[in-house]
C-alpha cells in the first residue's frame, strides 16, 4: 500500500492519533467543504470502520485533471481516487491518464439483484467514470422580492413585465444558452441540435439581449445566494446545493424555481498505474461507496441526488436539522420532470467558439 507522507495530516479528514497506526491507506482526492464532508460521513468513516483502511483526502479536485496527467507523466502516481466532473473524466479516459471500470465486476448490484448498468441513471455512466450524485443548476427567487406568487417557470425569468428586478447569471455561455433557446420555444431535446447552427446560435444571443440590461454577472458558487440575500438580484442561477444551504440552515426567504434545471454528473475516476494491491483496495472501497446504501446515505449531508436509482426511495432527512430531502433532491421525480441534461461532447466540440462569441457579446 502506498504510504502517505505526514504532511499530508494537516488535511487528512481522520483523527490524528490514527495516524500512527500500521496498515492500509487510501488518498482520495475531492472538492473540499461541505461536499467532501458528506462523503466523508456516508463513505469514508463507515469503510474506515468496517475495514481498518486510512483515507487521507485532498481537496484537489479543482485541478484534478491537470493533476493525474502531470502524475502519469512523472511515473510517480499517489492518488487512488479521484472526484471529477463528468466532461472532465471522459476528457481523462480519451487522453488514457484514468482507467477503464468494467461496472459490473467493481459495482455491487441493486437491492433486487440488478445490474449496477441497469440501476445507475441513463447517461451517467461512462467507460472510465463511476457516477455518485446529480446536482443542478437552476434559477432561484427571493420571495420577499414579489407581492404575491413568485416566478415558476423559465419563461417567467425573461417577464420582466410581471417579475421585475435585476437577474444574477453565471458569466459563461454553457446553460444560458440553451435556457434561452428554451424560454424562446425550442423543444429541450432539440436544444443542443438548434445550437450547433448560427441561425441557433444567433436565435440564442437574441433572446439574452431581452434581458440583458436588467443582468449582473457572477463567477463563484457563493455569489448568487449572498446576492439575493443582499436584494442585489431577485432572480438568480444557482447551484441547487448552495440555495438549500441559504434555506435550511441560514433561513434565507428563496424558492427554487426546477423547471428546466440543467443537471450535471459528478463521481469517480482511478488514475492508471495503479500496483496490483493497491487496486484491490481501491476496488473494494468503490464497491463499498458506491453501493444503494451509501449512495442514498450521502443525501442526508447534502442536497444533491444519489446517481442510482434504487437510492431514491431511501433518501430520508437531513443530518442536522431533520428536513426531510426528498423534495430537494434534483433526481426527485417532480424536480426532475422538466430537467435537460447538461451536453458535455456539444460543449467539448463547440465550447471554445463560443465562449469567445459570449465574451465579446458581453463586451458590446
Amino acid at each position: 500500500m502506498k504510504r502517505i507522507p505526514f504532511l499530508l495530516a494537516a488535511t487528512a479528514l481522520i483523527p490524528a492519533a490514527a495516524l500512527a497506526a500500521e496498515g492500509d491507506t487510501l488518498t482520495i482526492v475531492s472538492w473540499g467543504g461541505a461536499y467532501t464532508n458528506s462523503q466523508v460521513k456516508a463513505y469514508h468513516e463507515p469503510y474506515s470502520e468496517k475495514t481498518g483502511t486510512q483515507i487521507f483526502n485532498e481537496d484537489k479536485s479543482a485541478n484534478a485533471l491537470a493533476g493525474i496527467r502531470s502524475q502519469v507523466e512523472a511515473g510517480n502516481v499517489t492518488w487512488d481516487v479521484v472526484d471529477m466532473l463528468q466532461a472532465d473524466a471522459q476528457r481523462a479516459c480519451d487522453e488514457g491518464l484514468v482507467m477503464e471500470i468494467p461496472h459490473d465486476e467493481w459495482l455491487a448490484e441493486s437491492p433486487d439483484g440488478a445490474a449496477p448498468t441497469e440501476d445507475f441513471i441513463e447517461g451517467t455512466l461512462g467507460p472510465c467514470f463511476i457516477p455518485q450524485i446529480l446536482y443542478a443548476t437552476m434559477f432561484a427567487y427571493n420571495t420577499e422580492a414579489f407581492d404575491g406568487e413568485g416566478p415558476k417557470t423559465l419563461e417567467d425569468v425573461w417577464d420582466l413585465e410581471k417579475f421585475p428586478g435585476t437577474r444574477a447569471l453565471q458569466k459563461i455561455p454553457q446553460k444560458n444558452l440553451e435556457w434561452a433557446l428554451i424560454a424562446d420555444g425550442v423543444a429541450p431535446e432539440e436544444v443542443y441540435d438548434v445550437l450547433e447552427t448560427r441561425e441557433g446560435q444567433d436565435r440564442a444571443f437574441a433572446k439574452l439581449d431581452e434581458i440583458k440590461d436588467s443582468v449582473i454577472w457572477w463567477s463563484e458558487g457563493a455569489q448568487p445566494p449572498q446576492m439575493l440575500a443582499d436584494e442585489e438580484a431577485v432572480i438568480a442561477t444557482a447551484y441547487n446545493g448552495r440555495i438549500f444551504n441559504a434555506q435550511v440552515n441560514e433561513d434565507q426567504p428563496f424558492e427554487i424555481i426546477w423547471d428546466h434545471q440543467m443537471f450535471e454528473v459528478d463521481g469517480w475516476v482511478v488514475p492508471v498505474d495503479q500496483n496490483e494491491a493497491d487496486l484491490e483496495l481501491i476496488k473494494d472501497y468503490l464497491y463499498f461507496a458506491t453501493d444503494t446504501q451509501r449512495l442514498a446515505d450521502q443525501a442526508k449531508y447534502i442536497s444533491y441526488g444519489p446517481a442510482r436509482k434504487s437510492s431514491a426511495p431511501l433518501v430520508s432527512t437531513h443530518e442536522e436539522t431533520g428536513v426531510d430531502m426528498k423534495p430537494h433532491m434534483p433526481t426527485s421525480p417532480e424536480n426532475l420532470e422538466t430537467a435537460v441534461s447538461f451536453n458535455t461532447e456539444f460543449w467539448a466540440d463547440y465550447g471554445d467558439q463560443l465562449e469567445e462569441r459570449f465574451n465579446a457579446w458581453l463586451a458590446q
